[in-house]
């Protein structure tokens, strides 16, 4: 075949048309001329609203990974929350109560300073306030420690009241600090004056009564003593000033084979929960000072 006869036209797969420029102008003005007439006519309104029904389907299923993690987050971020909002009302919580209940102390405490005040001012004794520090370390004895001592000018054997009565008595001074027994250790004797009677006897302290008691020794069986009468310092022994509460009966046993009754009493002072106590001057101190001798004057004789 000769080069003559050959066909000179490209093949139709390189015929591309018209040309680029062309294609984007025509196309360039048909989108113009679509968004003006779908702003002035709404002519895709239809076809857009198709077009969305159509999609909705596949936006929804591609969303829910997306709501699933934000669900999930919103859960742990609630979650997170609500543990952070309990712990702050529980600490809240016990603040309250700590509160409160440091509020109800300091409402006893300042009901019992103000019936030491009403005490101070009934006995016109020297006197000094003093704190309960801890209860001392020897497990056989009931004796407690106090914040006074030698250098506050204590003075050894110095009855212990509260707001309720005699708690106890100084039995040992040192410079900085006190310890005084307890009217229920088994050391203690006060001697006390039944306020129905007026029969006077001895207290001695008596700890496995009942956590802590008196008893009254050596009384006859038929002596007149009932539950409920209350015994106050006599003042014999010149230590206690008279007339202060002591304990009150609460227990009279009578056994016909004995000849004196076994009494008990419960002391009316605060023995295991005393705070602030006063601490008086023994009453043998409180006398005036003995005068002196007078001189005897000396006669002389008339004869001389």
């Amino acid at each position: 075949m000769s080069l003559g006869t050959l066909e000179r036209t490209p093949p139709p797969f390189f015929n591309q048309g018209p040309s680029a420029l062309s294609r984007l102008v025509v196309l360039g003005a048909l989108a113009i001329f679509l968004m003006v007439a779908d702003a002035r006519f709404q002519m895709t309104q239809p076809l857009r609203g198709a077009v969305a029904t159509l999609l909705y389907p596949v936006q929804w299923l591609a969303m829910q990974p997306v709501d699933l993690a934000r669900r999930a987050g919103s859960y742990l971020q609630t979650v997170a929350d609500a543990e952070a909002d309990e712990q702050a009302a529980v600490r809240r919580l016990a603040e309250q109560t700590l509160r409160a209940s440091q509020v109800e102390l300091l409402s006893a405490e300042n009901q019992r300073l103000r019936e030491l005040l009403a005490l101070r001012e009934r006995l016109p004794v020297a006197h000094q306030m003093a704190e309960v520090l801890y209860d001392a370390a020897d497990p056989f004895a009931r004796r407690v420690v106090i914040d006074r001592g030698h250098v506050h000018g204590l003075w050894s054997g110095a009855p212990v009241l509260d707001e309720f009565g005699v708690l106890g008595q100084v039995t040992r001074v040192h410079p900085l600090v006190s310890e005084v027994t307890l009217v229920v250790d088994k050391e203690l004797s006060i001697p006390v004056l039944n306020t129905r009677t007026g029969v006077r006897s001895v207290a001695y302290g008596e700890p496995g009564f009942e956590g802590g008691g008196l008893e009254l020794r050596f009384i006859a069986a038929n002596a007149d003593v009932q539950e409920g009468d209350l015994l106050q310092t006599s003042g014999v022994d010149g230590v206690y000033p008279p007339g202060l509460g002591v304990a009150r009966v609460s227990r009279v046993e009578r056994r016909a084979d004995s000849a004196f009754a076994r009494i008990f009493c419960k002391p009316v002072a605060a023995t295991a929960s005393a705070r602030h106590v006063m601490v008086v001057q023994p009453a043998d101190q409180q006398l005036p000072p003995r005068p002196a001798p007078e001189a005897v004057p000396t006669r002389r004789n008339p004869r001389r």
